[in-house]
């Protein structure tokens, strides 16, 4: 049985197993350094694309934003203007993301609880895209297709340029001729003809398909243009091995994983690992959940079906949570911000790693996005860093 993320164990360096690679990338996907002449990529389709810093008469550029500068009035005074936010590069892949994207799980339906609504939630990646925000992040398990869907109509609104599109693959769909349907499926429901970053949802802990098999498929993707980068979620250090030991030519770009000051059980292994082999962190539930926007205590508690099924949530570990919480708002008082703000801003200490906080409302969504725009001491990190290491949930 496959061992996923979070109760892996030993060290990275003596895993047995495929060793770590960086396969090269044929020269028409060659990648440059930082600071090197802007390059021309160009896809298995022959299509041709310039990175970020190339011409503006490209087909398509990274996306960037273009709303109208204008200074936000949230919370206090970010330090960006409206419309922007400083940029990461996903990996090795060229493509810019920013600091803070937007999870849209609860797009998916009614699980997230009864407030949830198709019309908020495109609102919703429509404000985050005015604030700066350009990464969606999305899956075909979300809603069997619905979250898609609904992704799909705010990027019409937003325009395609303007957005870089994440979604997963299910591992159920792994093999070789259901990635492809699987692929083609999501593309029609975003109603796009490529997407930005493909994911594999969850390793296979019985290795019912061979990593071989459905990573060959992947790159073919790859290779015909469409997708623009490949990448994983919740991988363990020795699935990201093996993973990259099957791609000849490309290359995983990104590990999508459970990451939040409560549950912090990446930091062992594979966020080293990651940030030594340049693979950017998605962190999904970076609030976990809502504990962290200071949302939840004993008594009063989520009841949507997700989140009521969630040990987080239990009277103990909402206790547990207190620690933290408080040296939150101590911090979120002085900046004139709130709990969420803070927990995601120090998360995104690591400039890899790259929260993908979910927002069911307009409102949420600025707000995140602002979690970015201001600068937290040295010392309220340090009380943070304390306050978190003296917090232990027990949750899976």
């Amino acid at each position: 049985m496959r061992r996923t993320w979070p109760r892996s164990s030993g060290s990275a360096s003596t895993r047995s197993g495929p060793p770590s690679r960086r396969p090269t990338s044929p020269p028409s996907r060659s990648r440059c350094a930082r600071g090197s002449t802007p390059r021309t990529r160009t896809t298995g389709s022959g299509r041709s694309r310039t990175s970020d810093s190339a011409s503006p008469t490209a087909r398509r550029t990274s996306p960037t934003c273009r709303s109208e500068p204008r200074t936000l009035n949230l919370y206090g005074t970010p330090r960006s203007p409206r419309g922007t936010m400083d940029r990461v590069e996903l990996g090795n892949s060229g493509i810019k993301v920013s600091r803070i994207g937007l999870g849209m799980w609860q797009a998916g339906g009614k699980n997230w609880g009864k407030d949830v609504n198709d019309r908020d939630c495109v609102a919703a990646m429509v404000r985050a895209q005015e604030r700066g925000v350009n990464l969606i992040d999305t899956a075909e398990v979300y809603g069997e297709g619905h979250s898609e869907e609904v992704v799909g109509r705010a990027v019409r609104q937003i325009g395609r340029d303007n957005v870089v599109l994440a979604t997963k693959v299910a591992g159920y769909h792994m093999r070789e001729r259901d990635v492809e349907r699987a692929c083609r499926a999501s593309l029609r429901r975003l109603g796009v003809k490529e997407i930005d970053l493909y994911q594999v949802h969850w390793p296979d802990p019985w290795d019912q398909v061979p990593f071989a098999e459905g990573f060959r498929a992947l790159e073919r993707l790859w290779k015909r243009g469409l997708v623009r980068a490949i990448g994983v979620s919740n991988f363990a250090v020795r699935d990201l091995e093996d993973a990259r030991a099957r791609l000849r030519a490309a290359d995983i770009v990104a590990n999508q994983v459970r990451y939040n000051l409560l549950q912090t059980e990446i930091e062992a292994e594979v966020l080293p690992y990651c940030r030594q082999e340049r693979i950017t962190v998605l962190a999904w539930s970076p609030l976990a959940q809502g504990v962290l926007a200071d949302t939840y205590r004993v008594g009063r508690v989520p009841r949507d079906s997700i989140r009521k099924q969630n040990d987080l949530f239990s009277p103990k570990n909402l206790r547990e949570a207190g620690k933290l919480l408080r040296a939150l708002r101590k911090v979120a008082k002085a900046h004139r911000r709130n709990v969420a703000q803070v927990a995601l801003n120090a998360l995104s200490k690591d400039p890899i790693v790259v929260p993908i906080p979910g927002a069911k409302r307009p409102s949420q969504a600025e707000e995140n996005a602002a979690a970015v725009s201001f600068d937290l001491t040295p010392a309220e990190r340090r009380a943070i860093e304390a306050a978190a290491q003296s917090t232990r949930v027990e949750t899976f």
